[in-house]
């Protein structure tokens, strides 16, 4: 027996809180009855489950570790681009989705799963799950923008950044930086840099959390996460 959320997202309907608004909005239904109840004990392999229409069907967990290229975009389906599920075989695509997103021009790390739940925690904003990336700087990237990062920055929104951790490799007419930060902003990086007078010209992806990209792998390709680094991930507080 499990919860009716959890049975949701290991079937790929999404994260727990997405799960919910759909249970909200009366769109799950068990055993031909509708169900709200995100805590509803179910039986997977004996009832029958439907969301928006279609059967959920229990999958066993799937992480993937993939070198994401430029030029892909980290949805499940696009209707102009070519999409980061492209890249695997489509036997492995069930249910699969990306933990968050790298922009198109940007490459590096991204995490493939049905895990909806561990999805929900790494990019839950109060759990400031570090994401490190290697950036290179059209500006000369100074120890006053180290200070200025440190203390978060105004990007336009109601609130500033939450302090992110510059490192800086080279400072030169194109600088070279290593940093961190704790959330998921739409285009952070390149607006944290804009608001400082420089911009940025190649941005990776190195980590997420323990998870760090595996030097052996290249631009497109893909493996599974070994059981350590899955048991690392899940310990995250």
């Amino acid at each position: 027996m499990m919860r009716l959320d959890r049975f949701l997202c290991e079937s790929g309907f999404g994260t727990r809180s997405e799960v919910k608004m759909l249970l909200k909005k009366g769109l799950v239904t068990v055993n031909g009855e509708k169900a709200k109840r995100p805590e509803q004990k179910i039986d997977e392999n004996a009832d029958m489950v439907f969301c928006c229409g279609q059967k959920a069907q229990y999958a066993a967990l799937i992480y993937k570790m993939l070198y994401k290229p430029t030029g892909v975009v980290s949805a499940t389906e696009d209707r102009r681009e070519k999409t980061v599920l492209e890249l695997l075989n489509t036997e492995e695509c069930r249910g699969i989705f990306p933990v968050g997103r790298l922009d198109k021009d940007t490459e590096g790390l991204l995490l493939l799963t049905n895990d909806g739940e561990l999805a929900h925690r790494l990019l839950a904003p109060k759990k400031h799950v570090d994401k490190i990336y290697y950036a290179e700087i059209s500006g000369k990237v100074t120890e006053e923008h180290r200070i200025q990062f440190l203390k978060g920055l105004d990007i336009g929104e109601k609130k500033p950044t939450l302090p992110a951790r510059l490192e800086i490799l080279e400072s030169r007419e194109r600088s070279k930086v290593r940093i961190t930060v704790h959330e998921g902003k739409y285009h952070q990086i390149k607006r944290m840099f804009d608001a400082v007078g420089c911009k940025v010209v190649y941005l990776k992806r190195l980590s997420m959390g323990t998870l760090v990209l595996d030097p052996s792998l290249k631009a497109g390709e893909y493996r599974n996460l070994t059981e350590e680094e899955i048991k690392s991930l899940k310990e995250l507080n």
